[in-house]
């Protein structure tokens, strides 16, 4: 028998020792969604173990690329260099989003405005206190509230799909945003800023740190909530502030048109209600597995993961960590993009 374990060390289950063994590496954010699938995938097809590690989505495209990884998880899709050479697929598995956090002691867990016109100015320097005026301006309810404090950009040290959607948010919705977007920048010398890995790296940083902000996942809100930190509603394309609640998140994805390659900015959609930060996750896979028998199980996975009977049943997987299902378009496209495998 061998055992079937998470990186944190935990089994989930005892599988045959014939199993065909996977690993998968990359996204943070989609760790978690992961975790729950994998332990529900392999009650049921115990012909199959898969391994998980929350690396980083820049890790898991690396990994997966030259085939250290099975699959590797991202938040981002494939650039058009990584997809020129007809070696990799990106396939859409769910949809989540990205919450900004903070650390203010004086108003708790309650939600700030936030713009992509404020984040890029504190992440460049050129916002330095959470008392400032720009801020206070769309915080009327909680201006004499916040304190004349250095604020503390905290960011992502590694390669990282959280960097690639928030960066993408400022790029699109700042014009004073210089660095580009990307899952690593060049970011902008800011005294106050410090670093952090991975999305459970970034959430205890900022719980120890007074004042401080960060890009999290939507799927460690439970974390955010647990450690007394708040979360903004972010400025939508069409200016009214969101919360990350499902219904918002569906409202980005309803105007964004599918590529038949899997790619698909979600980012500062148009639509009423739309939250501005979402993306799809992906799978990123070789096109040409080692063997037919490696292709078939992970042929096997995607197909349950994007099912609504499966992976994306959103009462029994997705809710909890408040992601959203595939709309039928994209997982249309998922499974023509899954066929590829071979």
């Amino acid at each position: 028998m061998v055992l079937v374990a998470f990186a944190n060390g935990v089994a989930l289950a005892a599988l045959p020792a014939h199993a065909l063994a996977l690993r998968e590496t990359g996204s943070t954010l989609l760790f978690p969604l992961l975790a729950l699938w994998v332990g529900a995938y392999q009650r049921s097809h115990t012909d199959v173990s898969i391994s998980l590690e929350g690396s980083g989505s820049g890790e898991g495209i690396a990994q997966a690329s030259t085939g250290k990884a099975d699959i590797g998880a991202s938040d981002a899709y494939l650039s058009d260099r990584q997809l020129a050479g007809g070696t990799l697929l990106n396939i859409p598995l769910a949809v989540s989003a990205q919450v900004i956090a903070y650390n203010i002691q004086e108003i708790g867990d309650r939600h700030l405005n936030l713009s992509a016109s404020l984040l890029a100015g504190i992440y460049s320097g050129t916002i330095v206190y959470w008392d400032d005026p720009r801020i206070r301006a769309v915080n009327r309810d909680l201006a004499s509230e916040l304190p004349h404090d250095r604020i503390v950009p905290i960011r992502r040290i590694e390669g990282s799909g959280d960097t690639f959607m928030f960066t993408a948010y400022l790029a699109k919705g700042s014009h004073s945003w210089s660095a580009g977007y990307g899952t690593t920048v060049r970011w902008p010398k800011v005294d106050a800023m410090v670093t952090a890995r991975g999305n459970a790296g970034v959430i205890d940083r900022c719980a120890k740190l007074d004042d401080s902000i960060a890009y999290v996942a939507v799927s460690y809100v439970p974390q955010i909530s647990f450690g007394d930190l708040g979360y903004a509603a972010l400025q939508s394309h069409d200016g009214s502030f969101e919360l990350p609640t499902p219904q918002a998140i569906s409202a980005a994805v309803a105007s964004a048109k599918i590529g038949a390659d899997g790619r698909a900015s979600l980012i500062d959609r148009p639509g009423a209600g739309a939250y501005p930060i979402v993306t799809y996750e992906y799978a990123i896979v070789r096109k040409v597995q080692p063997d037919a028998a490696r292709a078939q199980a992970l042929k096997n996975f995607f197909a349950w993961a994007i099912s609504p009977n499966g992976g994306n049943d959103e009462a029994r997987f997705l809710s909890a960590l408040d992601f959203v299902p595939l709309p039928a378009d994209a997982r249309n496209v998922s499974e023509h993009l899954i066929g590829e495998i071979r």
